[in-house]
């Protein structure tokens, strides 16, 4: 007499189960929903840290890269400066040297043929090594960054401020300025009112 009511219950037990295996998988998806959402944050996290540390690594190299440029470039700087004095001392040498004894003398003239050799070997090893020479002519505008004003020479044709004469040319190496050229900056003659004048050129401090 039992089996018949077991057998009747069967089906609503079954139907209890579907409903409680199909009811389990919706209660968990709020679950699951959140730690794809979570892991997502976590890999966009990581992800961006990860871009950053590569900006920084990048930017590291390129820091590098002008420091070993740089000191490939300036390396020479010091010793530059004192192959300077050498070119100064053959350049005075030559200047001092008279015209005429030149065609008097030939020994002298021949000496004279050595220290202009020397001097252009020496001008062509500062070219190879971006050695420039900086010897403005008169007129140009005076450039703070590259000259060095010593006197105010008056001038009526000269502008004011401009390059009058040179005392010592200057140099750079590549684009770092090794030593300022030597100048006297011209100004405005003074008036004809018979206004006292210095007597000569007269050191500037305001430039």
């Amino acid at each position: 007499m039992n089996e018949p009511n077991e057998k009747a219950l069967q089906p609503a037990e079954a139907t209890a189960s579907e409903a409680q295996l199909k009811s389990e998988p919706e209660a968990e998806a709020p679950r699951v929903e959140r730690t794809v959402e979570s892991l997502e944050a976590e890999i966009a996290a990581l992800n961006d840290r990860l871009l950053r540390a590569l900006a920084d690594l990048e930017n590291l190299r390129r820091q590098k890269d002008r420091e070993i440029e740089e000191a490939r470039k300036y390396a020479i700087a010091n010793f530059a400066r004192g192959l300077l004095e050498v070119a100064d001392n053959l350049r005075r040498a030559l200047a001092a040297v008279p015209p005429s004894s030149e065609v008097r003398d030939q020994l002298l003239q021949t000496l004279i043929i050595g220290v202009e050799m020397t001097e252009k070997s020496l001008l062509s090893l500062f070219e190879r090594h971006q050695i420039r020479k900086i010897e403005p002519k008169p007129g140009e505008r005076f450039d703070p960054n590259f000259h060095q004003a010593m006197f105010e020479v008056p001038s009526a044709t000269l502008p004011a401020g401009s390059v009058a004469e040179v005392l010592q040319a200057g140099y750079v190496l590549a684009d770092r300025l090794l030593r300022p050229a030597l100048v006297g900056v011209a100004k405005p003659p003074p008036a004809e009112s018979g206004e006292p004048t210095a007597g000569g050129a007269s050191v500037d401090t305001h430039i």
